[in-house]
Protein backbone atom coordinates (compact mmCIF):
# COMPACT_ATOMS: atom_id res chain seq x y z
CA UNK A 1 0.00 0.00 0.00
CA UNK A 2 1.12 3.50 -0.73
CA UNK A 3 0.84 4.99 2.77
CA UNK A 4 3.49 7.00 4.60
CA UNK A 5 6.65 4.98 5.21
CA UNK A 6 8.95 5.20 8.22
CA UNK A 7 12.39 6.14 7.05
CA UNK A 8 15.39 4.14 8.22
CA UNK A 9 13.80 2.37 11.18
CA UNK A 10 14.57 -1.29 11.75
CA UNK A 11 11.78 -3.84 11.45
CA UNK A 12 10.90 -5.55 14.73
CA UNK A 13 11.74 -9.25 14.74
CA UNK A 14 8.97 -11.84 14.77
CA UNK A 15 8.87 -15.28 16.35
CA UNK A 16 8.21 -18.54 14.51
CA UNK A 17 4.45 -18.52 15.12
CA UNK A 18 4.03 -15.03 13.70
CA UNK A 19 6.09 -15.87 10.63
CA UNK A 20 4.00 -19.00 9.99
CA UNK A 21 0.75 -17.08 10.40
CA UNK A 22 1.99 -14.34 8.09
CA UNK A 23 2.00 -11.55 10.66
CA UNK A 24 4.57 -8.94 9.74
CA UNK A 25 5.16 -5.90 11.93
CA UNK A 26 6.38 -2.76 10.17
CA UNK A 27 7.77 0.39 11.84
CA UNK A 28 5.48 3.41 11.77
CA UNK A 29 6.04 7.03 10.72
CA UNK A 30 3.71 8.32 13.47
CA UNK A 31 5.93 9.61 16.32
CA UNK A 32 4.74 10.32 19.88
CA UNK A 33 6.48 11.72 22.92
CA UNK A 34 4.96 10.85 26.26
CA UNK A 35 2.50 13.45 27.58
CA UNK A 36 3.22 15.79 24.71
CA UNK A 37 -0.04 16.72 23.01
CA UNK A 38 0.03 16.99 19.24
CA UNK A 39 -2.75 18.54 17.16
CA UNK A 40 -3.04 18.00 13.47
CA UNK A 41 0.55 17.06 12.78
CA UNK A 42 1.48 16.21 9.18
CA UNK A 43 2.97 12.80 8.41
CA UNK A 44 3.30 13.06 4.66
CA UNK A 45 1.37 14.01 1.55
CA UNK A 46 0.84 11.62 -1.34
CA UNK A 47 0.05 12.99 -4.77
CA UNK A 48 -1.45 10.88 -7.54
CA UNK A 49 -1.51 12.06 -11.13
CA UNK A 50 -4.14 9.87 -12.78
CA UNK A 51 -2.67 10.43 -16.22
CA UNK A 52 0.45 8.47 -15.20
CA UNK A 53 -0.19 4.70 -15.28
CA UNK A 54 1.81 3.83 -12.12
CA UNK A 55 0.03 6.52 -10.06
CA UNK A 56 -3.34 5.39 -11.40
CA UNK A 57 -2.49 1.80 -10.44
CA UNK A 58 -1.64 2.85 -6.86
CA UNK A 59 -4.86 4.85 -6.56
CA UNK A 60 -6.95 1.98 -7.98
CA UNK A 61 -5.36 -0.36 -5.45
CA UNK A 62 -6.38 2.03 -2.64
CA UNK A 63 -9.94 2.19 -4.01
CA UNK A 64 -10.17 -1.59 -4.25
CA UNK A 65 -9.00 -1.96 -0.66
CA UNK A 66 -11.60 0.53 0.56
CA UNK A 67 -14.29 -1.34 -1.36
CA UNK A 68 -13.24 -4.62 0.32
CA UNK A 69 -13.09 -2.94 3.76
CA UNK A 70 -9.38 -3.53 4.40
CA UNK A 71 -8.22 -2.61 7.91
CA UNK A 72 -5.16 -0.96 9.43
CA UNK A 73 -3.81 -2.81 12.46
CA UNK A 74 -1.67 -0.58 14.64
CA UNK A 75 0.28 -1.61 17.72
CA UNK A 76 1.68 0.65 20.42
CA UNK A 77 3.58 -0.92 23.34
CA UNK A 78 2.32 -4.36 22.21
CA UNK A 79 -1.32 -3.20 22.58
CA UNK A 80 -3.59 -3.02 19.55
CA UNK A 81 -4.83 0.51 18.92
CA UNK A 82 -8.59 0.06 18.96
CA UNK A 83 -11.47 1.93 17.43
CA UNK A 84 -14.46 1.77 19.79
CA UNK A 85 -17.94 2.51 18.56
CA UNK A 86 -21.51 1.84 19.69
CA UNK A 87 -23.35 -1.13 18.27
CA UNK A 88 -26.97 -2.15 18.92
CA UNK A 89 -28.33 -2.73 22.50
CA UNK A 90 -26.14 0.10 23.81
CA UNK A 91 -22.98 -2.00 23.75
CA UNK A 92 -19.60 -0.70 22.72
CA UNK A 93 -17.54 -2.76 20.34
CA UNK A 94 -13.79 -2.25 20.26
CA UNK A 95 -12.30 -3.21 16.95
CA UNK A 96 -8.53 -3.87 17.05
CA UNK A 97 -8.25 -2.33 13.60
CA UNK A 98 -9.82 0.49 11.63
CA UNK A 99 -10.73 0.70 7.94
CA UNK A 100 -8.59 2.38 5.30
CA UNK A 101 -11.68 4.14 4.02
CA UNK A 102 -15.17 3.47 2.79
CA UNK A 103 -17.38 3.73 -0.26
CA UNK A 104 -20.78 5.29 -1.06
CA UNK A 105 -22.50 3.28 -3.80
CA UNK A 106 -23.92 4.75 -7.00
CA UNK A 107 -27.42 4.79 -5.53
CA UNK A 108 -26.17 6.67 -2.45
CA UNK A 109 -26.02 3.76 0.03
CA UNK A 110 -23.13 4.07 2.55
CA UNK A 111 -21.13 0.84 2.85
CA UNK A 112 -19.30 -0.45 5.97
CA UNK A 113 -17.76 2.46 7.90
CA UNK A 114 -19.34 5.26 5.86
CA UNK A 115 -22.37 5.18 8.16
CA UNK A 116 -20.39 6.94 10.91
CA UNK A 117 -20.58 10.40 9.34
CA UNK A 118 -23.51 12.11 7.63
CA UNK A 119 -21.08 14.25 5.60
CA UNK A 120 -20.20 11.17 3.55
CA UNK A 121 -23.01 11.49 1.02
CA UNK A 122 -21.55 11.98 -2.48
CA UNK A 123 -22.63 9.09 -4.74
CA UNK A 124 -20.07 6.68 -6.22
CA UNK A 125 -17.32 8.19 -4.07
CA UNK A 126 -14.59 6.84 -1.85
CA UNK A 127 -13.76 8.54 1.47
CA UNK A 128 -10.30 7.83 2.85
CA UNK A 129 -9.58 8.08 6.57
CA UNK A 130 -6.46 10.21 6.32
CA UNK A 131 -6.59 11.67 9.83
CA UNK A 132 -6.62 9.86 13.16
CA UNK A 133 -7.33 11.24 16.63
CA UNK A 134 -5.35 9.00 18.94
CA UNK A 135 -6.05 8.89 22.68
CA UNK A 136 -3.46 7.20 24.84
CA UNK A 137 -4.47 6.24 28.38
CA UNK A 138 -1.77 5.74 30.99
CA UNK A 139 -1.64 4.61 34.59
CA UNK A 140 0.87 6.24 36.94
CA UNK A 141 2.69 3.68 39.02
CA UNK A 142 2.62 5.01 42.58
CA UNK A 143 5.03 2.95 44.64
CA UNK A 144 7.95 2.43 42.24
CA UNK A 145 9.96 5.05 40.46
CA UNK A 146 8.90 3.66 37.08
CA UNK A 147 6.78 6.56 35.94
CA UNK A 148 3.73 5.62 33.91
CA UNK A 149 2.49 2.63 31.96
CA UNK A 150 0.30 2.63 28.89
CA UNK A 151 -3.01 0.87 29.58
CA UNK A 152 -5.05 1.59 26.45
CA UNK A 153 -4.78 3.23 23.08
CA UNK A 154 -7.89 4.23 21.17
CA UNK A 155 -8.42 6.17 17.98
CA UNK A 156 -11.11 7.82 15.90
CA UNK A 157 -10.60 7.74 12.13
CA UNK A 158 -11.53 11.00 10.40
CA UNK A 159 -11.49 12.23 6.86
CA UNK A 160 -10.45 15.81 5.99
CA UNK A 161 -9.66 17.48 2.71
CA UNK A 162 -6.74 19.63 3.84
CA UNK A 163 -6.78 22.77 1.74
CA UNK A 164 -3.17 23.62 2.71
CA UNK A 165 -1.42 20.25 3.08
CA UNK A 166 1.80 21.87 4.37
CA UNK A 167 -0.11 23.76 7.08
CA UNK A 168 -3.14 21.56 7.92
CA UNK A 169 -5.95 22.69 10.21
CA UNK A 170 -7.95 19.41 10.41
CA UNK A 171 -11.37 20.86 9.76
CA UNK A 172 -13.69 21.25 6.84
CA UNK A 173 -15.03 18.81 4.29
CA UNK A 174 -14.08 15.12 4.14
CA UNK A 175 -11.43 13.83 1.75
CA UNK A 176 -13.43 12.40 -1.14
CA UNK A 177 -12.02 10.54 -4.11
CA UNK A 178 -14.65 10.27 -6.80
CA UNK A 179 -14.60 6.96 -8.65
CA UNK A 180 -14.47 8.82 -11.95
CA UNK A 181 -11.95 11.42 -10.74
CA UNK A 182 -9.23 12.42 -13.15
CA UNK A 183 -6.40 14.89 -12.87
CA UNK A 184 -4.42 15.22 -9.65
CA UNK A 185 -5.48 13.72 -6.32
CA UNK A 186 -3.65 14.92 -3.19
CA UNK A 187 -4.00 13.00 0.08
CA UNK A 188 -2.43 14.54 3.18
CA UNK A 189 -2.04 12.19 6.16
CA UNK A 190 -2.26 13.82 9.59
CA UNK A 191 -2.75 12.83 13.22
CA UNK A 192 -3.54 14.27 16.64
CA UNK A 193 -2.57 12.62 19.89
CA UNK A 194 -3.74 13.31 23.45
CA UNK A 195 -2.74 11.63 26.73
CA UNK A 196 -5.20 10.86 29.53
CA UNK A 197 -4.53 9.48 32.95
CA UNK A 198 -6.64 6.41 33.74
CA UNK A 199 -6.52 5.43 37.43
CA UNK A 200 -8.88 2.46 37.28
CA UNK A 201 -7.19 0.14 34.78
CA UNK A 202 -4.25 -1.85 36.09
CA UNK A 203 -1.48 -2.64 33.66
CA UNK A 204 -2.04 -6.40 34.10
CA UNK A 205 -5.66 -6.20 33.01
CA UNK A 206 -5.24 -3.79 30.13
CA UNK A 207 -6.47 -6.30 27.51
CA UNK A 208 -9.81 -6.73 29.23
CA UNK A 209 -11.66 -3.91 27.56
CA UNK A 210 -11.02 -5.43 24.11
CA UNK A 211 -12.05 -8.92 25.17
CA UNK A 212 -15.14 -7.75 27.05
CA UNK A 213 -16.47 -6.00 23.99
CA UNK A 214 -16.24 -9.24 21.99
CA UNK A 215 -19.75 -10.64 22.17
CA UNK A 216 -20.38 -14.39 22.30
CA UNK A 217 -19.60 -15.63 25.79
CA UNK A 218 -23.22 -16.57 26.41
CA UNK A 219 -23.31 -18.69 23.24
CA UNK A 220 -20.35 -20.57 24.65
CA UNK A 221 -22.22 -21.81 27.70
CA UNK A 222 -25.05 -22.89 25.48
CA UNK A 223 -22.65 -24.85 23.27
CA UNK A 224 -20.95 -26.47 26.26
CA UNK A 225 -24.32 -27.59 27.60
CA UNK A 226 -25.24 -28.93 24.19
CA UNK A 227 -21.99 -30.91 24.04
CA UNK A 228 -22.38 -32.21 27.58
CA UNK A 229 -25.86 -33.53 26.79
CA UNK A 230 -24.42 -35.48 23.87
CA UNK A 231 -21.65 -36.84 26.09
CA UNK A 232 -24.08 -37.89 28.83
CA UNK A 233 -26.32 -39.58 26.31
CA UNK A 234 -23.38 -41.49 24.80
CA UNK A 235 -21.89 -42.40 28.18
CA UNK A 236 -25.28 -43.74 29.23
CA UNK A 237 -25.49 -45.87 26.11
CA UNK A 238 -21.96 -47.20 26.51
CA UNK A 239 -22.48 -47.93 30.21
CA UNK A 240 -25.72 -49.71 29.47
CA UNK A 241 -24.12 -51.90 26.84
CA UNK A 242 -21.06 -52.60 28.96
CA UNK A 243 -22.98 -53.42 32.13
CA UNK A 244 -26.26 -54.96 31.03
CA UNK A 245 -25.65 -56.60 27.69
CA UNK A 246 -22.10 -57.79 28.24
CA UNK A 247 -23.00 -58.96 31.73
CA UNK A 248 -25.92 -60.96 30.38
CA UNK A 249 -23.82 -62.38 27.54
CA UNK A 250 -21.00 -63.44 29.84
CA UNK A 251 -23.41 -64.96 32.39
CA UNK A 252 -25.02 -66.94 29.59
CA UNK A 253 -21.65 -68.18 28.29
CA UNK A 254 -20.65 -69.27 31.79
CA UNK A 255 -23.83 -71.33 32.22
CA UNK A 256 -23.06 -73.45 29.13
CA UNK A 257 -21.36 -76.50 30.58
CA UNK A 258 -22.78 -79.08 28.19
CA UNK A 259 -21.13 -79.20 24.78
CA UNK A 260 -24.28 -79.21 22.65
CA UNK A 261 -25.29 -75.79 24.05
CA UNK A 262 -21.95 -74.37 23.06
CA UNK A 263 -22.70 -75.08 19.42
CA UNK A 264 -25.45 -72.48 19.43
CA UNK A 265 -23.22 -69.50 20.08
CA UNK A 266 -24.29 -66.18 18.70
CA UNK A 267 -23.25 -62.52 18.54
CA UNK A 268 -19.76 -61.32 19.25
CA UNK A 269 -18.65 -64.58 20.86
CA UNK A 270 -18.66 -66.21 17.42
CA UNK A 271 -15.83 -64.09 16.05
CA UNK A 272 -13.34 -64.73 18.87
CA UNK A 273 -11.14 -66.74 16.53
CA UNK A 274 -10.89 -63.89 14.02
CA UNK A 275 -11.01 -60.77 16.13
CA UNK A 276 -7.22 -60.36 16.27
CA UNK A 277 -6.62 -61.12 12.60
CA UNK A 278 -4.20 -58.39 11.38
CA UNK A 279 -6.03 -55.70 9.35
CA UNK A 280 -5.40 -55.12 5.68
CA UNK A 281 -2.95 -52.24 5.15
CA UNK A 282 -1.73 -52.63 8.73
CA UNK A 283 1.37 -50.56 7.90
CA UNK A 284 -0.68 -47.48 7.03
CA UNK A 285 -2.94 -47.87 10.07
CA UNK A 286 0.04 -48.08 12.44
CA UNK A 287 1.61 -44.99 10.84
CA UNK A 288 -1.67 -43.05 11.22
CA UNK A 289 -1.93 -44.16 14.85
CA UNK A 290 1.62 -42.95 15.55
CA UNK A 291 1.07 -39.52 13.95
CA UNK A 292 -2.33 -39.23 15.63
CA UNK A 293 -0.83 -39.88 19.06
CA UNK A 294 1.76 -37.17 18.38
CA UNK A 295 -0.96 -34.66 17.46
CA UNK A 296 -3.20 -35.67 20.37
CA UNK A 297 -0.48 -35.06 22.98
CA UNK A 298 0.59 -31.85 21.23
CA UNK A 299 -2.98 -30.47 21.29
CA UNK A 300 -3.48 -31.45 24.90
CA UNK A 301 -0.27 -29.79 26.13
CA UNK A 302 -0.75 -26.66 24.02
CA UNK A 303 -4.31 -26.16 25.26
CA UNK A 304 -3.24 -26.87 28.82
CA UNK A 305 -0.59 -24.12 28.63
CA UNK A 306 -3.08 -21.80 26.95
CA UNK A 307 -5.52 -22.38 29.83
CA UNK A 308 -2.84 -21.40 32.33
CA UNK A 309 -2.51 -18.14 30.40
CA UNK A 310 0.96 -18.58 28.89
CA UNK A 311 -0.34 -18.17 25.34
CA UNK A 312 -2.61 -15.14 25.66
CA UNK A 313 -3.22 -12.84 22.65
CA UNK A 314 -0.63 -10.48 24.17
CA UNK A 315 2.19 -12.90 23.29
CA UNK A 316 1.78 -12.68 19.57
CA UNK A 317 2.38 -15.96 17.76
CA UNK A 318 3.01 -17.86 20.99
CA UNK A 319 0.31 -20.44 20.34
CA UNK A 320 1.66 -21.48 16.95
CA UNK A 321 5.28 -21.49 18.17
CA UNK A 322 4.34 -23.68 21.13
CA UNK A 323 2.43 -26.13 18.91
CA UNK A 324 5.25 -26.47 16.36
CA UNK A 325 7.96 -26.96 18.98
CA UNK A 326 5.87 -29.54 20.85
CA UNK A 327 5.09 -31.38 17.66
CA UNK A 328 8.80 -31.61 16.85
CA UNK A 329 9.67 -32.85 20.34
CA UNK A 330 6.91 -35.48 20.36
CA UNK A 331 8.50 -37.67 17.70
CA UNK A 332 9.26 -40.38 20.28
CA UNK A 333 5.66 -41.33 21.19
CA UNK A 334 4.79 -41.37 17.47
CA UNK A 335 7.57 -43.82 16.67
CA UNK A 336 6.82 -45.93 19.73
CA UNK A 337 3.06 -46.27 19.11
CA UNK A 338 3.50 -46.97 15.39
CA UNK A 339 6.12 -49.66 16.13
CA UNK A 340 4.07 -51.35 18.86
CA UNK A 341 0.97 -51.63 16.69
CA UNK A 342 2.88 -52.63 13.58
CA UNK A 343 4.61 -55.39 15.51
CA UNK A 344 1.34 -56.65 16.97
CA UNK A 345 -0.13 -56.71 13.45
CA UNK A 346 2.67 -59.15 12.67
CA UNK A 347 4.53 -56.74 10.42
CA UNK A 348 8.13 -57.45 9.41
CA UNK A 349 9.23 -54.35 7.48
CA UNK A 350 10.21 -52.22 10.45
CA UNK A 351 12.46 -49.86 8.46
CA UNK A 352 9.62 -48.88 6.13
CA UNK A 353 7.41 -48.38 9.17
CA UNK A 354 9.81 -45.96 10.86
CA UNK A 355 10.43 -44.01 7.67
CA UNK A 356 6.73 -43.70 6.93
CA UNK A 357 6.00 -42.57 10.49
CA UNK A 358 8.63 -39.83 10.25
CA UNK A 359 7.84 -38.67 6.74
CA UNK A 360 4.33 -39.54 5.52
CA UNK A 361 1.99 -37.22 7.43
CA UNK A 362 4.53 -34.44 8.13
CA UNK A 363 5.59 -34.69 4.48
CA UNK A 364 2.03 -34.18 3.23
CA UNK A 365 1.56 -31.19 5.55
CA UNK A 366 4.90 -29.68 4.57
CA UNK A 367 4.30 -30.18 0.84
CA UNK A 368 0.89 -28.52 1.08
CA UNK A 369 2.40 -25.68 3.13
CA UNK A 370 5.24 -25.28 0.63
CA UNK A 371 2.85 -25.05 -2.34
CA UNK A 372 0.74 -22.44 -0.47
CA UNK A 373 3.93 -20.52 0.20
CA UNK A 374 4.89 -20.60 -3.48
CA UNK A 375 1.49 -19.11 -4.34
CA UNK A 376 1.93 -16.38 -1.71
CA UNK A 377 5.42 -15.71 -3.02
CA UNK A 378 4.16 -15.54 -6.60
CA UNK A 379 1.48 -13.05 -5.57
CA UNK A 380 4.14 -10.93 -3.85
CA UNK A 381 2.37 -11.20 -0.50
CA UNK A 382 4.01 -10.05 2.71
CA UNK A 383 2.72 -13.25 4.34
CA UNK A 384 5.08 -15.41 2.27
CA UNK A 385 7.53 -17.22 4.53
CA UNK A 386 11.17 -16.28 3.96
CA UNK A 387 13.49 -19.00 2.70
CA UNK A 388 15.46 -18.98 5.95
CA UNK A 389 12.40 -19.91 8.00
CA UNK A 390 11.56 -22.80 5.66
CA UNK A 391 15.11 -24.12 6.10
CA UNK A 392 14.75 -23.74 9.87
CA UNK A 393 11.50 -25.74 9.87
CA UNK A 394 13.09 -28.45 7.73
CA UNK A 395 16.04 -28.53 10.12
CA UNK A 396 13.69 -28.93 13.11
CA UNK A 397 11.94 -31.77 11.33
CA UNK A 398 14.99 -33.65 10.03
CA UNK A 399 17.44 -33.02 12.87
CA UNK A 400 15.13 -33.28 15.90
CA UNK A 401 11.82 -34.90 15.01
CA UNK A 402 13.12 -37.74 12.80
CA UNK A 403 15.87 -38.96 15.20
CA UNK A 404 13.33 -38.86 18.07
CA UNK A 405 10.91 -40.95 16.00
CA UNK A 406 13.68 -43.49 15.38
CA UNK A 407 14.41 -43.67 19.11
CA UNK A 408 10.72 -44.21 19.87
CA UNK A 409 10.45 -46.91 17.21
CA UNK A 410 13.56 -48.67 18.55
CA UNK A 411 11.95 -49.04 21.98
CA UNK A 412 8.63 -49.99 20.42
CA UNK A 413 10.14 -52.82 18.39
CA UNK A 414 12.30 -54.02 21.26
CA UNK A 415 9.27 -54.68 23.46
CA UNK A 416 7.34 -57.90 22.96
CA UNK A 417 4.32 -57.67 20.70
CA UNK A 418 1.00 -57.05 22.43
CA UNK A 419 -0.27 -60.45 23.69
CA UNK A 420 -3.66 -61.44 22.34
CA UNK A 421 -5.94 -63.27 24.82
CA UNK A 422 -7.28 -65.65 22.11
CA UNK A 423 -5.62 -67.46 19.24
CA UNK A 424 -6.50 -66.53 15.68
CA UNK A 425 -8.01 -69.31 13.55
CA UNK A 426 -6.18 -70.53 10.45
CA UNK A 427 -9.16 -70.03 8.16
CA UNK A 428 -11.02 -66.70 8.24
CA UNK A 429 -14.75 -67.15 8.80
CA UNK A 430 -17.44 -65.95 6.46
CA UNK A 431 -19.00 -62.64 7.34
CA UNK A 432 -22.81 -62.93 7.17
CA UNK A 433 -24.98 -60.51 5.18
CA UNK A 434 -24.97 -57.21 7.08
CA UNK A 435 -27.98 -55.04 7.77
CA UNK A 436 -27.83 -51.44 6.53
CA UNK A 437 -26.49 -49.77 9.64
CA UNK A 438 -23.76 -52.33 10.40
CA UNK A 439 -22.28 -52.03 6.90
CA UNK A 440 -18.93 -50.21 7.01
CA UNK A 441 -19.87 -46.98 5.22
CA UNK A 442 -23.16 -46.05 6.98
CA UNK A 443 -21.54 -46.91 10.32
CA UNK A 444 -18.58 -44.66 9.64
CA UNK A 445 -20.77 -41.80 8.41
CA UNK A 446 -23.00 -42.04 11.51
CA UNK A 447 -19.97 -42.13 13.80
CA UNK A 448 -18.70 -38.73 12.73
CA UNK A 449 -21.92 -36.84 13.43
CA UNK A 450 -21.84 -36.94 17.25
CA UNK A 451 -18.27 -35.67 17.80
CA UNK A 452 -18.88 -32.96 15.21
CA UNK A 453 -22.04 -31.91 17.05
CA UNK A 454 -19.90 -31.21 20.11
CA UNK A 455 -17.45 -28.92 18.42
CA UNK A 456 -19.15 -27.06 15.64
CA UNK A 457 -20.01 -23.94 17.67
CA UNK A 458 -16.39 -23.60 18.82
CA UNK A 459 -15.31 -24.24 15.24
CA UNK A 460 -17.10 -21.07 14.15
CA UNK A 461 -15.04 -18.95 16.56
CA UNK A 462 -11.79 -20.68 15.68
CA UNK A 463 -12.35 -20.15 11.95
CA UNK A 464 -13.25 -16.52 12.68
CA UNK A 465 -10.03 -16.00 14.59
CA UNK A 466 -7.99 -17.53 11.76
CA UNK A 467 -9.70 -15.92 8.75
CA UNK A 468 -11.42 -12.80 10.10
CA UNK A 469 -8.62 -11.72 12.45
CA UNK A 470 -10.76 -11.75 15.54
CA UNK A 471 -9.00 -12.54 18.77
CA UNK A 472 -9.47 -15.96 20.23
CA UNK A 473 -9.05 -16.03 23.96
CA UNK A 474 -11.57 -18.57 25.25
CA UNK A 475 -9.04 -21.30 25.87
CA UNK A 476 -10.85 -22.54 28.96
CA UNK A 477 -13.90 -23.29 26.84
CA UNK A 478 -11.73 -24.80 24.16
CA UNK A 479 -10.00 -27.11 26.63
CA UNK A 480 -13.39 -28.30 27.93
CA UNK A 481 -14.59 -28.91 24.38
CA UNK A 482 -11.35 -30.76 23.62
CA UNK A 483 -11.89 -33.14 26.56
CA UNK A 484 -15.55 -33.59 25.53
CA UNK A 485 -14.46 -34.30 21.94
CA UNK A 486 -11.99 -36.97 23.08
CA UNK A 487 -14.67 -38.68 25.21
CA UNK A 488 -17.31 -38.48 22.47
CA UNK A 489 -15.00 -39.86 19.80
CA UNK A 490 -14.04 -42.86 21.92
CA UNK A 491 -17.59 -43.57 23.10
CA UNK A 492 -19.17 -43.32 19.64
CA UNK A 493 -16.50 -45.68 18.33
CA UNK A 494 -17.00 -48.22 21.14
CA UNK A 495 -20.75 -48.21 20.54
CA UNK A 496 -20.56 -48.77 16.79
CA UNK A 497 -17.79 -51.32 17.25
CA UNK A 498 -20.03 -53.33 19.60
CA UNK A 499 -22.90 -53.24 17.11
CA UNK A 500 -20.92 -54.57 14.20
CA UNK A 501 -19.12 -57.21 16.29
CA UNK A 502 -22.58 -58.44 17.32
CA UNK A 503 -23.38 -58.65 13.62
CA UNK A 504 -20.31 -60.94 13.32
CA UNK A 505 -18.21 -58.48 11.31
CA UNK A 506 -14.73 -58.72 12.80
CA UNK A 507 -12.92 -56.06 10.68
CA UNK A 508 -12.84 -53.55 13.50
CA UNK A 509 -9.39 -51.92 13.35
CA UNK A 510 -9.81 -49.62 10.38
CA UNK A 511 -13.46 -49.06 11.16
CA UNK A 512 -12.72 -47.87 14.66
CA UNK A 513 -10.11 -45.43 13.30
CA UNK A 514 -12.37 -44.13 10.53
CA UNK A 515 -15.57 -43.93 12.60
CA UNK A 516 -14.38 -40.96 14.63
CA UNK A 517 -11.91 -39.87 11.94
CA UNK A 518 -14.90 -39.15 9.73
CA UNK A 519 -15.55 -36.08 11.90
CA UNK A 520 -12.82 -34.45 9.80
CA UNK A 521 -15.00 -34.84 6.69
CA UNK A 522 -17.80 -32.94 8.45
CA UNK A 523 -15.22 -30.33 9.43
CA UNK A 524 -14.30 -29.99 5.74
CA UNK A 525 -17.96 -29.61 4.74
CA UNK A 526 -18.37 -26.97 7.45
CA UNK A 527 -15.26 -25.13 6.24
CA UNK A 528 -16.69 -25.07 2.69
CA UNK A 529 -20.01 -23.74 4.04
CA UNK A 530 -18.12 -21.10 6.06
CA UNK A 531 -16.20 -20.06 2.95
CA UNK A 532 -19.34 -19.44 0.92
CA UNK A 533 -21.54 -17.99 3.67
CA UNK A 534 -19.17 -15.88 5.79
CA UNK A 535 -16.13 -14.90 3.74
CA UNK A 536 -16.08 -12.61 0.75
CA UNK A 537 -12.95 -14.07 -0.78
CA UNK A 538 -12.42 -13.27 -4.44
CA UNK A 539 -9.62 -14.34 -6.74
CA UNK A 540 -8.18 -17.75 -7.53
CA UNK A 541 -5.06 -17.43 -5.40
CA UNK A 542 -6.99 -16.57 -2.23
CA UNK A 543 -9.43 -19.43 -2.79
CA UNK A 544 -6.60 -21.92 -3.34
CA UNK A 545 -4.91 -20.61 -0.18
CA UNK A 546 -8.07 -20.97 1.89
CA UNK A 547 -8.64 -24.55 0.80
CA UNK A 548 -4.94 -25.42 0.99
CA UNK A 549 -4.71 -24.37 4.62
CA UNK A 550 -8.10 -25.99 5.32
CA UNK A 551 -6.81 -29.32 3.97
CA UNK A 552 -3.85 -29.15 6.39
CA UNK A 553 -6.27 -28.58 9.29
CA UNK A 554 -8.54 -31.40 8.08
CA UNK A 555 -5.65 -33.89 7.84
CA UNK A 556 -4.39 -33.01 11.32
CA UNK A 557 -7.92 -33.24 12.67
CA UNK A 558 -8.47 -36.61 10.95
CA UNK A 559 -5.34 -38.12 12.53
CA UNK A 560 -6.23 -36.60 15.90
CA UNK A 561 -9.82 -37.86 16.04
CA UNK A 562 -8.91 -41.27 14.57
Amino acid sequence: FDFCQAEGKKRPSENLGQVLFGERIEPSPYRFTFNKKETCKTVCTKTYDTTKPEDKQKLDFLKKSMLLNYQHHWIVDNMPVTWCYDVEDGQRFCNPGFPIGCYITEDGRPKDACVINSEFHEKDTFYIFNHVDIKIYYHVVENEALGARLVAAKLEPKSYKHTHPDNPDCSGVPMDISNKASGEVKIAYTYSVTFHEEKNIRWASRWDYILESMPHTHIQWFSIMNSLVIVLFLSGMVAMIMLRTLHKDIARYNQMDSTEDAQEEFGWKLVHGDIFRPPRKGMLLSVFLGSGTQILIMTFVTLFFACLGFLSPANRGALMTCAVVLWVLLGTPAGYVAARFYKSFGGEKWKTNVLLTSFLCPGIVFADFFIMNLILWGEGSSAAIPFGTLVAILALWFCISVPLTFIGAYFGFKKNAIEHPVRTNQIPRQIPEQSFYTKPLPGIIMGGILPFGCIFIQLFFILNSIWSHQMYYMFGFLFLVFIILVITCSEATILLCYFHLCAEDYHWQWRSFLTSGFTAVYFLIYAIHYFFSKLQITGTASTILYFGYTMIMVLIFFLFTG
